[in-house]
């Protein structure tokens, strides 16, 4: 109504100015002068109005010519407004070397902007409870406040800036790091939430669920301010975003106004790519075992599910519930009332992606946490089998509907959980979700427990408390450039003659011979780098009679004359080699053996002595002819 109004009032002005020109003999420089008014407000851009896609229960969907997605949810009930956008980037778009960078990007934003440079000192002027929030498919920022039409405008204001024009400084990453180390270093000392993270991290080998969202310390030390500008400029812009407005406001007004502060951002020239990683299906149940400081044990298990979107998503969500629901759950009473537990818990999440559900459970110290953690094995593996009644299924449904009717009648937090389903591709996933709890049947939840909960697809973890643990911190190398600095190196090695390959020059430098007991030999004489010298010998044995139905002698009989020799055993063998800095091989082929030596000039005898041993001495009825030869070309 206020675009229209607007646009409205500058087709008059333009015709007023018209029929002014037409009718009044005015100076030439008073012409010039309206010529440039004219040419102002013609030339001022008209930004497109929003257009509008959908509306579902009282939430209404348009889109910005930038991109921008709006969800407006008026709500005349109450008091305050909330302002939440929502950038479709979490820890699931990290690349290396990034992990924790959209959560750093997240405290970032608050440092300020051009038009906003102390964001949190304008926070508290306007009376807000603000926030963001990082998580694994998106990163939001939300501020609830009276419902003035100023305080609307500054919000918007304030988002439409901090979108594409926050500082993100060096200066600032350096102070903010403090604070994150802070969060991160909280996180760490709860074993509990520490086990879930190592739990999860087992679970997911490729996938960037498995990483916390928090990052690594390492990282996070690290980042480089270039990276984390690069990272905010390619995310946060108005086509990977969505603004919800929620509150008491006018819904016309309020349109109008998101067009004019976020309308005007360009949207960008990159194009995103979609993230393809997949996780593969888990082949065997894994188990991790951390040992902290802490007073509590704890067990945990997960397991890979479907994403949030899939028709098995509402079951599992309900069986999930039957079985920790306190006090009928099946895990309560096998853990809790028994005694083997002081509490336990079970849940999902909203994801895009294939996600994980997830089962815990605290353990005094002075309780069996191995025990636990069987029970809770045998509990989850017979789910499988075990068949649901009536009731406890409609009990979880009837509980989940009540927290949603709850949900869907408070605007500002509903508003905020929106995130999650925007995230996992759109808003009106929640309308659908609530639809499918509905809908579950007790063959639904025995179907996805029989397909879901097999050992093979789980993830298990157990906390035990240790009051010095022993660990292996790897110490940080020195650089190479430090290491090679003013390094002269030892003696040159004796250099290799520049050799002709050509087929004259090697039967040139060939010898080539027969020994009395029939050994044929080629001998090739050349210089070589380090005095290097190669042999190689073929050992023909059998003929096509006795190597019948012998197909596989031949390989066996090269691997056992590596295995020793009547004067030396295996490891003897080879550390013989290895002080003669000599190499020796065997295979065999068909009808033969070949050995295979390489070594220097001046180890040449004693490696010919140690293979002559190996052929003539190791214990097999060889038949080798050419027992002689090798040790007469060794100097015996």
């Amino acid at each position: 109504m206020l675009l229209k109004t607007s646009t409205m009032l500058k087709i008059s002005f333009l015709a007023t100015l018209s029929i002014f020109c037409l009718n009044v003999d005015v100076s030439a420089q008073r012409k010039k002068k309206k010529s440039e008014v004219l040419q102002q407000v013609v030339g001022k851009k008209q930004l497109p109005e929003p257009i509008k896609n959908t509306s579902v229960e009282g939430i209404t969907e348009y889109q910005l010519s930038n991109g921008l997605k709006v969800l407006l949810f008026p709500d005349p009930s109450k008091q305050t407004i909330t302002v939440n956008i929502t950038y479709l980037v979490g820890s699931r778009h990290e690349g290396y070397g990034e992990t924790g960078m959209a959560h750093l990007l997240e405290h970032m934003v608050f440092k300020g902007s051009p038009k906003h440079p102390n964001i949190p000192q304008e926070l508290t002027e306007h009376g807000c409870r603000p926030n963001g929030t990082t998580w694994l498919d998106r990163t939001n920022y939300y501020e609830t406040f009276n419902a003035t039409e100023d305080n609307l405008k500054w919000a918007l204001d304030l988002e439409a800036d901090r979108m594409v024009n926050s500082f993100i400084k060096k200066e600032d990453l350096e102070k903010e790091y403090t604070v994150v180390r802070n969060e991160f270093e909280m996180g760490e000392n709860s074993p509990v939430d520490v086990l879930g993270e190592r739990i999860v991290s087992t679970a997911y080998l490729w996938h960037n669920y498995g990483n916390s969202t928090i990052g690594s310390r390492e990282d996070l030390e690290r980042v480089p301010i270039e990276r984390l500008q690069e990272f905010y400029k390619k995310y946060y812009q108005p086509d990977n975003a969505v603004l919800l407005v929620a509150g008491k406001f006018d819904e016309a007004k309020t349109l109008a106004m998101i067009n004019e502060k976020f309308g005007s951002v360009p949207r960008p020239s990159r194009v995103l790519q979609a993230t393809y990683t997949a996780e593969p299906v888990q082949d065997g149940e894994r188990h991790v075992v951390l040992r902290r400081v802490g007073d509590v044990q704890a067990i945990g298990a997960a397991y890979h599910i479907c994403a949030s979107t899939h028709p098995d998503y509402a079951p599992i969500e309900i069986l999930l519930d039957v079985l920790t629901d306190e006090p009928s759950g099946k895990l309560y009473k096998e853990l809790v009332e028994s005694k083997k537990a002081s509490y336990q818990y079970g849940y999902s999440f909203n994801l895009k992606e294939p996600g994980f559900a997830y089962f815990g459970a605290e353990i005094l110290k002075e309780k069996d946490a191995n025990e636990s953690l069987t029970t809770m094995k045998n509990v989850l593996d017979g789910v499988a089998t075990q068949k649901f009644t009536k009731e406890e299924v409609e009990r979880a449904k009837a509980k989940t509907a009540k927290n949603l009717e709850l949900l869907f009648n408070n605007s500002e937090r509903f508003g905020m959980t929106l995130s999650e389903t925007i995230a996992a591709g759109d808003w009106r996933l929640i309308y659908l979700y609530r639809d499918a709890v509905e809908k579950v049947s007790i063959e639904d939840v025995e179907r996805v427990a029989k397909f879901y909960f097999k050992p093979s697809n789980r993830t298990t973890g157990i906390f035990i408390p240790e009051q010095t643990p022993d660990r292996v911190k790897v110490p940080e190398a020195p650089s190479a450039e430090s290491l090679v600095k003013d390094y002269k190196g030892r003696k040159l090695v004796a250099q290799g003659e520049v050799f002709d390959p050509s087929t004259t020059n090697i039967e040139a430098r060939t010898k080539r011979g027969q020994e009395p007991n029939g050994l044929e030999f080629a001998l090739l004489s050349k210089q070589t780098r380090g005095n290097l010298v190669s042999a190689n010998l073929t050992l023909r044995i059998g003929d096509e009679k006795t190597l019948s139905n012998q197909g596989m002698n031949d390989n066996l009989l090269a691997d056992m004359l590596m295995k020793g020799t009547k004067s030396l055993n295996r490891q003897q063998l080879q550390d013989t080699l290895s002080k003669l800095k000599t190499s020796l091989s065997v295979s065999g082929a068909g009808n033969t053996v070949n050995v295979g030596i390489n070594t220097t000039r001046e180890n040449l005898a004693k490696a010919l002595l140690i293979a002559a041993d190996g052929y003539t001495q190791n214990g097999f009825d060889l038949q080798v002819s050419n027992k002689r030869y090798w040790r007469r070309i060794a100097g015996k």
